[in-house]
């Protein structure tokens, strides 16, 4: 039986960054349930890197991560917008006052600026906060970074590997799953759950409790429209939080800003939520759809207080939580797997994490939210 120090379930980006950081010293086994890495969220992510994106909590990561991800050619600027009607110019005042005071690069815009960054603005949309260093990120190019930094430096990655067994034994976890008609098991010092939508499902496999980390629908639309999509249009939201909108080429992806519970699964967008992203859409700007294009969906995943988990859960030992990432893991990739390693390898931190609190993300912060669940019964 093949043994590893460190086991890590699942391998999108969460899994992926973590493994590429770990390898280097430990004896690293990435395991993913589907035939290719990425499959479910990071590969339906529309993702960017936004500064104020994902709230205070998130804020030190995505700063933490920015230079590496610039360094490495993975961002491409965009500039982002948050919109507001009249009614709205305290929130948005209120907004540039506590991300300013974060370490974010805020300011508040007046109508002209807004006009000249989105054609078509209908004339309600009073007032702005602009971004100027949100950007967009290559997500599969990031992806496929960490998988080849895992790689080369000497991890193994299992795909089609439906883990079904999360056991104690001798000291060490056996992990195991059933692929091509045979069982398969390994053993591992420590495992890290990066499992995403399933992360309360390994944690409960392997006799740990459940968090809470619930997957939440959201939906995107690729849209034709009347004129072509200014390729200097900023990622686009509205204070509300009812959707956003940003260029993809020439085409329009757009979104209800939706947060729809779910079960883990291989998530499909509804029709409704298609017709919702348009219809606010058509409250913002003047634009004409001329086709839906494309439309998907996928599960961002958040513990109850909606900051993300990292770190060895409180009663079980060896046991690893790397997730609730929501909407932001590309974003903090970096970051979050740079602090990610360090704790589980037992590591100070570096000038990338020296910023970060881990208090802010352990595990125990949301001890007794759900009862122990045995692998037997999940």
């Amino acid at each position: 039986m093949e043994e590893f120090d460190i086991a890590i379930i699942g391998a999108g980006m969460a899994g992926a960054s973590l493994a590429a950081e770990c390898a280097p010293h430990a004896r690293v086994l990435l395991i993913e349930a589907e035939d290719t890495p990425g499959y479910h969220t990071t590969g339906r992510s529309a993702a960017f890197w936004d500064e104020v994106y994902g709230g205070p909590a998130v804020v030190p990561l995505t700063l933490a991560a920015g230079p590496y991800l610039a360094e490495h050619g993975f961002l491409h600027e965009r500039g982002s917008l948050v919109i507001g009607r009249a009614h709205e110019r305290d929130g948005l005042e209120r907004f540039v006052a506590d991300y300013a005071g974060l370490g974010a690069h805020v300011e508040l815009v007046d109508r002209a600026a807004m006009a000249a960054l989105v054609p078509g603005l209908l004339p309600e949309w009073t007032a702005a906060v602009w971004q100027p260093g949100c950007a967009d990120i290559d997500v599969a190019g990031l992806h496929q970074h960490y998988l080849a930094r895992a790689r080369q430096a000497g991890s193994v990655l299992r795909v089609r590997a439906q883990v079904d067994r999360i056991e104690k034994a001798g000291g060490l976890w056996e992990i195991g799953w059933r692929t091509a008609g045979q069982d398969v098991r390994v053993r591992a010092a420590l495992v890290a759950n990066a499992a995403g939508a399933w992360a309360d499902t390994v944690a409960g496999q392997a006799g740990a409790r459940r968090l809470g980390i619930a997957p939440l629908r959201r939906t995107i639309v690729q849209l034709r429209l009347d004129g072509p999509v200014p390729a200097t249009l900023p990622l686009t939201f509205d204070l509300a939080g009812e959707f956003y909108f940003k260029p993809s080429g020439d085409r329009l992806w757009l979104s209800p800003h939706d947060e729809t519970p779910d079960v883990p699964c291989d998530a499909a967008p509804e029709e409704y939520d298609v017709a919702l992203a348009i219809d606010r859409m058509s409250r913002v700007v003047d634009w004409q759809v001329q086709a839906v294009e494309r439309r998907w969906a996928g599960l961002r995943s958040f513990a109850p207080d909606r900051a993300p988990v990292y770190g060895f859960d409180a009663d079980v030992p060896g046991f690893f939580w790397f997730a609730g990432q929501g909407g932001f893991g590309i974003q903090t990739a970096p970051a979050a797997a740079r602090l990610g390693a360090q704790l589980l390898l037992g590591q100070g931190p570096d000038e990338m994490t020296a910023s970060l609190d881990p208090a802010a993300y352990a595990p125990g912060r949301l001890r007794a939210a759900v009862p122990v669940e045995t692998s037997a019964q999940a």
